[in-house]
């Protein structure tokens, strides 16, 4: 493995009930880099995430971040190394003020009831106000999170994940459900968030895609198919054959 990998999966493979799900997986992502990753639905992109996450361990093959070796540890342990997932439905407390939700989420909080009822210190709140920043809510602070619109729970979400100070974000399909205004603003804000984390962005949205200007793997029945640059992928056979064709 070299050391400059940040996250290094390698000839990984699993099997569901004789489905193998993900097929000799070796994927490399150095520290700074943002990455999408796309491919057909089945692909094998959700269980890559389940694997990195601690969610499904693997049947062969190695995972690694920072050099620890993630297949030994399980979710909690995985999720405090500073890896973070964003499912594509958000997942916030509706009822509770878009403040409130960055509050709970901060590195090291552990008792929702206390915490909400404690006075929030200054270091809590001078965070928390980067974070509204960041996340373009700052006008919102005060909503509970349910009368958010889709897009700004999206970004809550990821507000959330940054308060826990995740250094590596996997975020599936951001912009599923989004108005075209959201869009734009949610590839400038994952963007924003490139210049301090490592980005995973798994979507379908090819014009997103493009406006993010990243790197690009392609999967396809649990293996990488192709890598680059969205023209040189989009460009290739094998890609529009199984997936840009369609």
């Amino acid at each position: 493995m070299s050391d400059a990998a940040l996250l290094d999966l390698q000839n990984v493979s699993v099997s569901f009930d004789g489905f193998r799900a993900i097929n000799d997986l070796s994927l490399r992502l150095a520290p700074g880099e943002m990455r999408a990753i796309i491919g057909p639905n089945g692909a094998g992109k959700t269980t890559m995430m389940d694997i990195i996450t601690g969610k499904t361990r693997p049947d062969t093959g190695h995972v690694s971040f920072r050099g620890y070796d993630l297949t030994r540890l399980d979710e909690p342990s995985i999720a405090t190394l500073g890896i973070g997932r964003k499912f594509q439905k958000p997942t916030v407390f509706e009822a509770l003020s878009v403040w409130d939700n960055l509050l709970l989420a901060l590195n090291g909080l552990r008792a929702p009831r206390r915490m909400l009822f404690a006075r929030t210190t200054r270091e809590e709140t001078k965070r928390i106000e980067g974070l509204l920043a960041t996340i373009r809510l700052g006008d919102r602070r005060d909503v509970a999170a349910g009368g958010l619109s889709h897009g700004q729970k999206q970004w809550l979400e990821i507000g959330m994940l940054l308060g826990q100070e995740s250094d590596l974000l996997l975020v599936d399909e951001p912009v599923a459900g989004m108005t075209d205004a959201e869009t734009a603003e949610t590839a400038d804000l994952l963007r924003e968030i490139n210049r301090t984390r490592s980005v995973v962005v798994v979507e379908h949205d090819m014009d997103f895609v493009r406006a993010l200007g990243v790197g690009v793997t392609v999967l396809h029945e649990g293996s990488v198919l192709a890598e680059g640059d969205l023209d040189t992928v989009s460009n290739d056979p094998r890609v529009i054959e199984v997936y840009l064709g369609r």
